[in-house]
């Protein structure tokens, strides 16, 4: 057997070898890799999630889950919208400004909203955790007081909060209800948990 003849099979068998061990490696690699990355239920439990109000009639109320929270979107009617003030006048929601509550600098407004319409907040109590109950009619007839706007009341320890989730004097609620990151991808479609100018 000639030397070049066994430099040829070596070589040969050299680049079998290194082929099949670099496919091993990248084998091995993926799993490791995919590892890296977040599960699809942790993707979920932080995902932004699409709200479509398409079928959301003024005065109705839609939840939808983020980050395992309930998120309520209430369609305000043109009487819900003007309440806000009647309550601010009446000198009954504790922080009007919702300077010492939380939400994105856009929702730093009487509505607490991009659009008066639509309402965009976490359904949580900022008490102690509770999901306040809804209280939208005015007056007597939810059980409130005669001069009620409308709004929210929180089963646990009675926290009220107005129909812009601010909460009233007087309460166990420190804050007013917070306002989740969110946009609009279009009239009626709502992006919850992502505030973002990207497209």
């Amino acid at each position: 057997m000639s030397d070049q003849k066994v430099n040829s099979e070596r070589r040969t068998l050299i680049m079998a070898t290194s082929v099949v061990g670099g496919a091993g490696v990248v084998a091995a690699a993926v799993p490791f890799v995919a590892s890296l990355s977040p599960s699809e239920r942790a993707k979920a439990a932080g995902a932004p999630v699409v709200a479509d109000v398409s079928q959301l009639k003024p005065g109705e109320k839609m939840v939808v889950k983020w980050q395992g929270k309930p998120v309520w979107v209430l369609r305000r009617t043109p009487e819900m919208i003007a309440s806000l003030a009647k309550v601010e006048e009446a000198g009954k929601v504790s922080d009007p400004d919702s300077e010492k509550s939380v939400q994105p600098e856009y929702a730093k407004n009487k509505a607490r909203s991009i659009k008066d319409e639509y309402l965009v907040i976490v359904g949580i109590c900022t008490h102690l955790g509770c999901s306040p109950s809804d209280k939208l009619k005015t007056g007597a007839e939810e059980g409130m007081a005669a001069d009620w706007q409308g709004g929210f009341l929180c089963p646990c320890h009675g926290s009220q909060f107005d129909l812009a989730g601010r909460v009233f004097k007087a309460m166990p609620a420190p804050t007013n209800l917070d306002v989740p990151p969110y946009k609009f991808l279009s009239d009626t479609s709502i992006l919850i948990g992502d505030d973002s100018k990207e497209a």
